[in-house]
């Protein structure tokens, strides 16, 4: 081969790879962080399909700073430590300038070190404990304030409920919001033996023995009401348990916190009707933003009958935030960002507008919704946007701190001692 061809060669491949450079540098990054395989694929694999047709939405709008967006997806397969490898490996190896994913607590704690460590940006959208606030995540789903406390608020002054059964699987999220709970009802007079506490672990199927002591719970007339943070097919065996002992929802109400939309789709609900679920979205919701969201989802994903969700349009409102940021800040840079997304509002599903703190959580209204027989759900109660709180005023040690990102610059901050102190785990 002649010099002169050699280096025509070498010219060529030279100018592909810098084609190549200038293209992966022309489109924006963004990785999505949820499970397509194992116990949780169920719930995350509907969440990276919103996140692509999310994505889709915006690039058919012209992208982001004029750029295409480029979903990078990968797979944790509900397993809590991949989660952390992956998120590395988005971080690191792909480059992406913002994720989000996970679901369960433990896959955002996993998380959580590297993407403080790398100074990446995480947006979580689905309920959960509370009890922090991280300068690289953006936590859009409900905080115990928004859930959790509205719930039972709604059994004391709506359905005179005097005794509570607290029941969830056995781990993080309803072990610290239990622990709320039990704080927060003793302060409003309720008595601690009139509080039972009950953990189970994931797909528990025998309920009998716990029935049995919901319904002695009651034995002396007092009106019973259920706190469920039960998670995944357990749910399954509990409804059909209390159906089985002839409890119906007006002789004890369950209100649920893992219970919504996807759950229900496809499954025989003649033994929830009538009881409750609390989020801050139902499909059932009435706006226009909804009718969108709805038609443009069931077109995306092929199937008229696929349900929407809470988590889903705390992706939709997230992302949305984000787009907005990024705009605003002229760039995709994680600080510049971070500082632009404190105060963005953006229009949520249900007809109000949701608005991001200094705390990194959003302000959302809490709805309780009626379980129907089609799998949806009767709104009966509804609030105003309420602010996510980071740390709970119902735990000591919890209620003396405060997150604020833009002023203190901590999202651990001692109110006594006036200092940032390190955030605590739950583990």
């Amino acid at each position: 081969m002649s010099h002169f061809l050699k280096t025509m060669l070498g010219a060529a491949a030279g100018s592909l790879m810098f084609s190549a450079a200038a293209f992966a540098q022309d489109t924006i990054k963004v990785g999505v962080l949820h499970s397509l395989s194992g116990t949780m694929a169920i719930s995350e694999t509907t969440l990276k399909d919103t996140m692509l047709m999310l994505i889709e939405e915006q690039n058919k709008k012209g992208g982001v700073l004029g750029k295409q967006l480029e979903a990078v997806v990968v797979d944790p397969a509900s397993d809590w430590p991949l989660f952390a490898e992956k998120a590395r490996e988005l971080l690191t190896v792909s480059n992406v300038d913002v994720m989000f994913g996970c679901w369960t607590s433990v896959s955002r704690k996993s998380v959580l070190p590297v993407i403080e460590e790398l100074n990446g940006l995480l947006f979580y959208p689905v309920q959960y404990e509370g009890e922090e606030s991280s300068k690289n995540v953006f936590y859009t789903g409900a905080a115990p304030n928004q859930q959790a406390i509205p719930a039972v608020d709604y059994y004391l002054e709506e359905l005179g409920v005097e005794k509570f059964a607290l029941l969830g699987t056995d781990y993080v999220y309803p072990r610290t919001t239990n622990n709320i709970l039990e704080s927060y009802l003793k302060d409003k007079g309720i008595a601690a033996e009139d509080i039972f506490v009950n953990y189970t672990p994931f797909g528990h199927s025998d309920w009998s023995k716990i029935v049995a002591d919901v319904v002695a719970l009651g034995a002396d007339g007092k009106k019973v009401g259920v706190v469920s943070t039960i998670n995944g097919d357990a749910n399954i065996g509990f409804y059909k348990e209390l159906a089985a002992a002839g409890v119906s929802a007006e002789d004890i109400p369950v209100v649920a916190f893992s219970v919504g939309e996807e759950e229900l789709s496809g499954l025989d609900t003649s033994n929830l009707v009538g009881h409750l679920a609390a989020w801050n979205y139902f499909m059932s919701a009435e706006s226009p933003e909804n009718d969108a969201f709805i038609a443009a989802w069931k077109a995306f994903i092929g199937d008229d009958k696929r349900v929407t969700n809470d988590p889903m349009e705390a992706h939709y409102i997230g992302f949305n935030m984000w787009v907005n940021a990024v705009e605003q800040a002229g760039t995709t840079d994680v600080d510049a960002v971070r500082e632009a997304m404190w105060g963005q509002e953006f229009p949520n599903l249900t007809g109000g507008t949701a608005v991001m703190g200094t705390n990194h959580h959003l302000s959302k209204p809490v709805l309780i919704g009626e379980i129907l027989a089609d799998g949806q759900f009767d709104i009966i109660s509804s609030t105003d946007p309420v602010p996510g709180d980071a740390w709970t005023d119902f735990l000591p040690e919890s209620a003396v701190l405060e997150a604020d990102w833009k002023d203190l610059e901590c999202g651990m901050y001692n109110t006594e001692t006036k200092s940032c102190v390190q955030i605590k785990s739950n583990y």
